[in-house]
């Protein structure tokens, strides 16, 4: 799925709803009758970082205040058991579905699924293969950042603070998740613009610390020449800094780290100097996504992409911002 394809999709939507028709109603997306009060699902795709907690956290403290009934299951990193999962909840006849898919095409049947049963589903932080479903139409709409930018954002600190000239590693997410997917896209392609910027290996970590502390000690050895590391994700730039330590190099000096999320550890990281910059993906998802259900419920029309805006963090604002990071 190119770039292009995945702009094209949500762009064809979004002009859709500018010129006031509304896709839900001419497609049969399930309606979400206005009440008082909600039996809701929240299918998390893991719980094994600092991100993933704090965002369910935000959804059971936001649920909470709402007086909302919140059916939460873990899928503990198995595309197979979130699509369990959901199944359950339509079994459970929940009013609407949250979904934090783990791969885009694996969670496919369960978005369908739910259609099919009449539940409105809203996509969290990660969305499916829009070629194969599409918002306003067998799904309400995408709350997220825009991962493509956030790659490009982590490329052009690193560009700045190697003046273009580095032999760079990458810790990839989890393969064929969205984030990975964009996050390596919008990095990938913005360094390959710039002739003294060289990608010399890229493998995934899975977004996890000890996974990418491994891969790193791994590809650290095969190219013992590289100048920078690239983690699409916080806790892998956690563990490639252990990684570099462990192998008697300096992180921030002999090699420079970029990542993104926006954890304390990595601000924290910033401050003693091992971390040039992480760009922040934030995981408080429970108001806006509560208020996106709200406004459905209310029969307003729903963008496809309700876009989160991001921080940058690195040296001139980590330790004034670390208090409010998770």
């Amino acid at each position: 799925m190119t770039l292009l394809t995945r702009r094209t999709a949500l762009l064809a939507a979004t002009a859709a709803l500018a010129l006031g028709t509304n896709p839900a109603l001419a497609q049969g997306l399930p309606p979400l009758k206005a009440k008082q009060t909600y039996k809701v699902g929240f299918a998390q795709t893991e719980s094994n970082n600092p991100w993933r907690i704090a965002q369910t956290q935000s959804m059971q403290d936001q649920a909470k205040k709402e007086g909302w009934q919140l059916v939460y299951t873990d899928a503990a990193g198995s595309a197979a058991k979130q699509v369990s999962d959901v199944n359950s909840m339509i079994a459970q006849k929940v009013d609407l579905i949250f979904l934090a898919p783990r791969e885009e095409k694996p969670l496919i049947p369960a978005v369908m699924a739910a259609k099919k049963a009449g539940i409105p589903v809203i996509l969290l932080d990660r969305s499916v293969d829009p070629s194969l479903a599409k918002p306003g139409v067998d799904y309400v709409t995408f709350i997220g950042s825009d991962f493509v930018d956030e790659g490009k954002r982590a490329a052009e600190a690193l560009i700045k603070a190697t003046n273009g000239k580095a032999t760079i590693i990458e810790l990839e997410g989890t393969t064929g998740s969205s984030p990975a997917n964009d996050r390596k896209k919008g990095f990938d392609e913005r360094v390959k613009a710039e002739s003294g910027m060289k990608i010399v290996a890229s493998q995934s970590g899975d977004f996890a610390r000890d996974k990418g502390r491994q891969v790193a000690e791994t590809l650290l050895q095969a190219h013992p020449d590289a100048t920078a590391i690239y983690a699409h994700n916080d806790e892998m730039a956690m563990g490639a800094i252990a990684a570099l330590e462990a192998a008697g190099k300096k992180p921030g000096k002999d090699v420079i780290i970029v990542s993104i999320d926006g954890t304390r550890d990595a601000l924290q990281a910033i401050v003693d100097g091992k971390l040039l910059a992480t760009v922040e993906c934030n995981p408080k998802f429970g108001p806006k996504a509560f208020e996106t259900a709200k406004r459905y419920a209310k029969g307003e029309k729903i963008e496809p992409w309700v876009v989160n805006t991001d921080r940058f963090f690195d040296a001139s604002n980590a330790k004034q911002l670390i208090t409010d990071a998770y």
